[in-house]
């Protein structure tokens, strides 16, 4: 929607002024917001006090959160969002909010705007700067475009042969110095979120294993990260028995890509460990996917598009003072006569033996060479990986929650304060012996599928549990059914979410 979105130091004369109202208390029919007295003082400052009461007397505007009036005069345009209730008001609503200021301000074709929610926010429990930080999150999220897969019918060209852009560059403004900050943080992680959004909707032709690898490596570079890749005879030395044999099908060869953020006096510190599912296309192997379940599977990388999008907004927005460690499975699942097999039998580097009964289980079988990697190699604090791994988490959750697993109560705790902090939404799933004893094979230590259907999301949890050291707190995250925006609401449109780059950004600020 937008080519860009900066904070700027200084108001600008030609900006949309926008300020926030709550619904109206009185239980009298058809009673109408007012501005509080902290709002009003804004708006009187601003010269508009006539502009604002017409916008507020319109029959159609009653504050819900979300709603919006606009007005006009001959000096100014003004914006007014509702803001619900006072005692309702999270700061997920605000991220909401957030995108309906964007979308306003897009179909205005605004370039400038002063954003005056702060004073609302003194009644109520959220902070300046985090009310701040959540709109700024909505107004950059929504601000996503990535059209440059769009050709000629599309998109017009200028006279050197480029296509034209037809967006504006939107800068906006507070006067309130701490919700000013909260906006640049949330905008920053907008652009990390972003970041991920792009990668997803990249088609596999283009975003193959060494496209992923090669994207890791520039953010690397540019961010100021340490960067290492795992290939070819690597792969072999190293034991990465998993993403060997999923992705010696494919053209397209795998990898194991490491990224490390390691700030100035952190030498001895352990790190916290991301992992991330980084397939660029799922067929389903030789168990072929039928109908159209390969529509979308380019999305099967969004794991480790998540991972990548957190790793951006550590180096450049949230600079914390321990390390972390990105792990990226990056492969293809294709079929030819190099295909691995059901029936076949893979032996890990932690010596767990796997019987193959599905080659469409296959994010499991390179997410465990990661896992085996970080216990064994990192001495990891914690262990995260994010994962599309299940259709049955969809079943379960639909995509209201991301499915977690974590039986370390300290680290979901933690997981969970992230998760209410950015919005995206997780739920615990059981992790009990009996459903790691659904994965004994007859024939090797364990399956990478069981036939039988029973606690479907749970069973790649479980398969998984049995590559991380018990004594190293980990986190399974689950994100098939959340990865991917179905409706054109709030701060999204219909695509890639970006989920779990703000959550996991918002854990390791904590």
């Amino acid at each position: 929607m937008f080519d860009s979105i900066r904070l700027s130091a200084r108001p600008s004369k030609s900006a949309v002024l926008v300020v926030g109202v709550f619904a109206s208390d009185s239980k009298q029919e058809g009673a109408k917001p007012s501005l509080d007295s902290s709002t009003a003082k804004v708006v009187a400052g601003a010269g508009v006090g006539d502009v604002v009461r017409a916008a507020l007397g319109r029959a159609e505007f009653d504050g819900a959160m979300g709603s919006a009036a606009e007005a006009f005069s001959a000096k100014a345009r003004v914006l007014i969002v509702g803001l619900g209730k006072p005692s309702s008001l999270t700061t997920e609503n605000l991220r909401f909010i957030g995108g309906v200021i964007g979308r306003k301000l897009a179909g205005a074709k605004a370039t400038a705007a002063t954003i005056e929610l702060a004073p609302a926010l003194k009644s109520t429990g959220i902070s300046t700067i985090n009310g701040g930080s959540a709109v700024g999150e909505g107004l950059g999220l929504i601000g996503w475009v990535c059209d440059e897969f769009k050709g000629t019918v599309t998109r017009k060209k200028d006279g050197k042969g480029k296509f034209q852009s037809t967006r504006t560059k939107l800068e906006v403004y507070s006067s309130d110095a701490k919700f000013g900050a909260g906006v640049e943080r949330g905008l920053g992680l907008a652009v990390s979120a972003n970041f991920c959004r792009t990668l997803s909707q990249t088609p596999p032709n283009i975003a193959t294993t060494s496209y992923m690898a090669q994207q890791a490596r520039a953010l690397a570079k540019k961010v100021g990260l340490k960067f290492s890749i795992f290939e070819g005879a690597a792969l072999e030395r190293e034991n990465f028995t998993g993403l060997i044999n999923v992705g010696k099908a494919s053209e397209n060869k795998p990898c194991l890509v490491r990224l490390e953020y390691s700030p100035r006096g952190s030498k001895n510190a352990r790190p916290l460990v991301l992992v991330g599912k980084t397939m660029t296309y799922d067929t389903g192997g030789l168990s072929l996917k039928i109908n159209n379940g390969m529509v979308g599977m380019k999305r099967d990388k969004d794991g480790g598009c998540a991972v990548l999008g957190a790793m951006h907004a550590i180096a450049t927005v949230i600079k914390p003072n321990k390390p972390v460690v990105a792990l990226l499975s990056i492969a293809e699942n294709s079929i030819s006569d190099e295909a691995y097999r059901p029936d076949d039998v893979i032996t890990y580097r932690n010596g767990v033996t796997v019987e193959v009964t599905n080659t469409d289980a296959e994010g499991r079988l390179v997410l465990a060479d990661a896992l085996c990697w970080a216990c064994e190699k990192e001495e990891p604090s914690a262990i995260i990986d994010l994962a599309t791994l299940t259709g049955g988490v969809v079943v379960a959750l639909g995509s209201t929650y991301a499915g977690m697993f974590c039986e370390n109560d300290a680290l979901r705790a933690r997981v969970e304060a992230a998760s209410k902090a950015s919005g995206e939404r997780v739920w615990r799933l059981p992790m009990h012996q009996e459903y790691r004893d659904l994965m004994k094979s007859p024939v090797a230590d364990i399956l990478n599928s069981n036939p039988n259907r029973k606690a479907h999301p749970i069973q790649g949890a479980a398969f998984l549990s049995y590559f991380v050291d018990e004594k190293i707190p980990w986190c399974h995250l689950d994100i098939a059914g959340v990865h991917v925006a179905d409706s054109n609401k709030g701060a999204f449109i219909d695509g890639p979410t970006g989920w779990g780059t703000r959550l996991l950004a918002e854990l390791v600020d904590a």
